[in-house]
């Protein structure tokens, strides 16, 4: 699950969901993930993972549920940490470098600071943005044993069709990981 051999990281959009296809319940609700996936395959993911790209809604309810419940979402990263926003933080977090305009350009930011491990993108929106624009290598799924009956879908109303290719599949628990590569 490392980066390509050109030396290069992939982009890969990381997505928990359960099988009626939503990423966060109702009033974004996203505690049920942790509590599902087992921790060993999220550090694997994190090891492959040089940088992080986050939209700000996504932020915004992960610090939400850190203040509620602290440890709630711990995810052993220790790269660097981009936010894709508008707004500034407030207060500021030394540790996020803040983006702002181009999908694109924000992407090349993050990746070039991966160090040749892959970039991870989260959050519906940004990961809507990057696929339309042609930016993402590959999907990671997490089809976790739950229904949640509403919220969040896993792509956006008006999302771009994308064409994709299973390239791994397996089971972690009650965990099915599925990963696809974006067929260009």
């Amino acid at each position: 699950m490392s980066g390509s051999s050109s030396g290069k990281g992939k982009v890969v959009v990381n997505r928990a969901m359960s099988i009626d296809g939503f990423i966060a319940g109702p009033g974004d609700a996203m505690d049920w993930i942790g509590e599902l996936v087992p921790k060993d395959v999220l550090a694997e993911v994190a090891t492959a993972t040089g940088a992080m790209l986050v939209g700000r809604r996504t932020w915004d309810v992960g610090d939400r549920m850190e203040a509620e419940e602290p440890g709630s979402v711990d995810y052993p990263f220790t790269g660097p940490m981009f936010l894709l926003t508008h707004r500034p933080l407030d207060p500021p977090d030394p540790g996020v470098t803040i983006l702002s305009g181009d999908i694109g350009d924000a992407v090349a930011t993050a990746l070039d600071a991966a160090g040749g491990k892959d970039l991870e993108l989260l959050g519906a929106d940004v990961a809507a943005q990057a696929l339309r624009r042609g930016l993402v290598d590959e999907i990671l799924v997490y089809l976790l044993p739950i229904v949640l009956g509403d919220g969040i879908g896993f792509s956006p109303a008006g999302s771009a069709t994308v064409d994709l290719e299973l390239i791994d599949t397996r089971q972690a628990g009650p965990v099915t990981l599925l990963r696809f590569r974006v067929r260009r």
